[in-house]
């Protein structure tokens, strides 16, 4: 799934929203990423928090993906760019 929108309440219902997906940087995403993991792996979550975890998981691995493809593209490019101005 890949929802990059802000999510409601927590499931403790403290109200603190989470940061639009679309706005981290990849070291932001990433490390979100692993605490969610790290969250689920505990396995001591109510169901709900875990799938909302789960999903937002997802959207979070999308976004670094996305980082990761940009900067795949962007070395691609100047790999290209520097064959031709060399041969």
């Amino acid at each position: 799934m890949s929802e990059t929108t802000t999510n409601t309440p927590d499931a403790a219902g403290a109200g603190s929203a989470e940061p639009d997906i679309a706005d981290l940087s990849y070291e932001e995403a990433r490390a979100e990423l692993v605490a969610a993991v790290t969250r689920l792996e505990a396995g001591n979550l109510p169901l709900e928090e875990s799938l909302r975890l789960w999903e937002r998981g997802e959207a979070l691995a999308d976004r670094c993906q996305a980082w990761l493809d940009g900067a795949r593209e962007k070395l691609e490019t100047a790999k290209a760019k520097r064959a031709d101005t060399e041969g």
